[in-house]
């Protein structure tokens, strides 16, 4: 029985200071409408999107005066199962019904774009890999491009190439691996099996390539680490050839079944102006009808001498982002056979002293080519005071690098624009009016990352 005989007699007892105070999250915290300011009601909403001519989308849809005892507020993560990472949602629900979402971020904390003034730029490879370790040659590629622009070195051919063909590759894996997890979120256990099994393939060749299945510090400044290994043309036409007939089975297998068709279509309704105004790139642009695609609208590598379409969607909703990444395996797959076939001899890195090591058989024989080794891996190379933006197009849009140089051998400021930070502002805009239920499905088709966003 309780010490206190009524409830009057229990509200009167003297609490510590601590017990009575309320938990604030401060600009985190989903608070309730009636103490939430209206233009960050609005922001929560997803309904004040800023164009570029000053125009404001949709401000109608606020719902201020909605009674807060009609709803609730709770929370969906930050654990890791169907948030494809430690993302943190909070929820107002009307029912089941998503009235706001605030996506909260930040619990991974790596710190990598401070890390980088600490590393030579012969290190940076193996600090951004680890970014979206999903499309991890992709964040190589971007910070040696920045890199190389800063040095203005010119690449061998054969280098440019190898890295096209690395990053197709990638972008195939990360794909297969979205198709795998977003099967199983929408309760297709069999496509979490076969997208594994396929990017597995890819997986096995970057060990073969690289001697590591993960940030894999393949490509670097001044080219690649080391060549292509014997017969990989065969290994990359195998892979091509069986990730192509199955993709046509993943069409028999979810394009046609009606739970995964209702799961996904008018699921997550963006518009192209939407999209626009809030910056987002990559599938999720696409599938609005926008053919933004950097690898043809501002070609890099070896792309403009590739031929290949660019997947454009619709109606911006979950079928047509499952859509588009399906088709792009397909175009990736069309432009590997490409390379193969065009692939150029010569050197797989620049012949520059200054920024590339000897090779490995003159060090047992040379003690000035053992010195020049040492040097490289120790000190690095300095690059010319400057400062440069390169930017890719990686499985989640536009991945960029801000590189700012003050003649050392470290970089002095370096900036990623990571897209599944940035895509991730579409999340209110995408949940709102939808069921819970359909929440898992929504986060799933924007594709994020979440160590390229807590970078």
């Amino acid at each position: 029985m309780s010490a206190y005989e009524n409830e009057d007699e229990v509200r009167s007892v003297e609490r510590p200071a601590w017990s009575t105070k309320e938990t604030s999250e401060g600009s985190q915290e989903l608070r309730r409408r009636t103490d939430t300011p209206s233009d960050e009601l609005g922001r929560e909403s997803g309904a004040v999107l800023q164009m570029p001519d000053g125009r404001v989308l949709d401000p109608s849809q606020i719902d201020v005066d909605r009674p807060d005892d009609e709803t609730m507020i709770i929370n969906m993560g930050p654990q890791h199962p169907s948030t494809h990472g430690v993302l943190r949602l909070m929820l107002e629900l009307d029912g089941e019904v998503v009235l706001r979402t605030k996506p909260v971020i930040g619990y991974l904390h790596t710190g990598m774009e401070k890390t980088a003034e600490e590393l030579t730029y012969v290190q940076g490879s193996t600090n951004v890999t680890r970014m979206d370790y999903l499309s991890q040659m992709h964040n190589e590629a971007v910070f040696s491009l920045a890199t190389e622009a800063l040095l203005g070195v010119d690449i061998p051919d054969r280098a440019t190439w190898i890295r096209t063909l690395m990053l197709e590759l990638n972008r195939m894996g990360s794909h297969l691996m979205w198709m795998a997890t977003n099967g199983m979120d929408l309760g297709s256990t069999s496509m979490m099996i076969y997208g594994f099994r396929e990017r597995e393939m890819v997986m096995s060749f970057f060990e073969k390539t690289t001697g590591l299945r993960f940030n894999n510090n393949y490509i670097r400044p001044g080219g690649v680490a080391a060549d292509l290994p014997d017969g990989w043309e065969d290994d990359v036409l195998v892979i091509c050839d069986t990730v192509l007939e199955r993709s046509y089975e993943y069409d028999d297998l979810l394009t046609g079944q009606p739970i995964f068709r209702e799961r996904t279509e008018a699921v997550g309704g963006l518009t192209a102006e939407e999209a626009l105004a809030l910056s987002v790139t990559g599938p999720l642009l696409r599938s609005t009808g926008v053919p933004w695609d950097l690898r043809r609208t501002m070609p890099y590598l070896a792309y403009d001498k590739l031929d290949f379409d660019v997947i454009v969607g619709t109606y911006g909703d979950n079928f047509d982002r499952y859509s588009i990444r399906l088709n792009e395996i397909r175009e990736s797959a069309k432009m590997l056979r490409q390379l193969v076939e065009g692939m150029p001899s010569g050197d797989y890195r620049v012949q520059d002293a200054k920024v590339t090591p000897p090779p490995r058989a003159r060090i047992d024989s040379s003690m000035e080519a053992l010195i020049h080794h040492f040097k490289i891996f120790t000190e690095g190379f300095k690059v010319p005071e400057g400062e440069v933006y390169c930017a890719i197009e990686s499985p989640r849009g536009e991945l960029g690098c801000y590189l700012a140089s003050d003649g050392g051998a470290k970089p002095y400021r370096m900036h990623i624009r990571g897209p599944s930070f940035v895509n991730l502002q579409v999340l209110p805009l995408l949940l709102r009016g939808g069921l819970l239920s359909d929440a898992v499905a929504v986060i799933s088709s924007v594709d994020p990352v979440m160590g390229e966003v807590d970078r």
